[in-house]
């Protein structure tokens, strides 16, 4: 997709269920051995009551859509704000919507509104992202 397909409005869609193995996929990769993740013994003293999905497992979501989807190849991923609204939990099913808010031709940059929402549409992350779209 070339910048110039891009349009303010224009939303791209991705989702994913989140089980244990990729949990402890990601944290293996991370380091990331938090208990909250992985010990459900552990996890099920704590205010969640159970495993949650690490919040960046969540969000890479948004990596996939903006690197393979919109804006797609050529896309350099510069700024990412993300707030956790609420937890996402062993197995279930998030969407993640990534919605052009602005463009900038003259700097190649385009600003994106990011939001994941589980399975009963509710909001789990809320946030934007900057990237900047090379034509090759």
């Amino acid at each position: 997709m070339k910048l110039s397909d891009l349009y303010i409005g224009q939303e791209e869609r991705m989702s994913a269920q989140f089980s244990m193995e990729k949990v402890k996929a990601f944290a293996s990769i991370t380091e990331d051995f938090n208990p909250v993740h992985l010990d459900p013994v552990y996890a099920g003293q704590t205010i969640f009551k159970g495993n949650i999905v690490h919040g960046f497992l969540v969000g890479s979501l948004f990596s996939a859509i903006l690197g393979t989807k919109m804006p797609g190849e050529g896309s350099i991923y510069l700024k990412q704000d993300m707030k956790f609204v609420k937890p996402v939990y062993i197995d279930d099913t998030v969407t993640a919507v990534v919605a052009i808010t602005d463009i900038n031709y003259e700097k190649q940059l385009v600003t994106l509104n990011t939001t994941c929402y589980n399975q009963d549409d509710v909001v789990v992350i809320e946030g934007s992202a900057l990237v900047k779209k090379m034509d090759l």
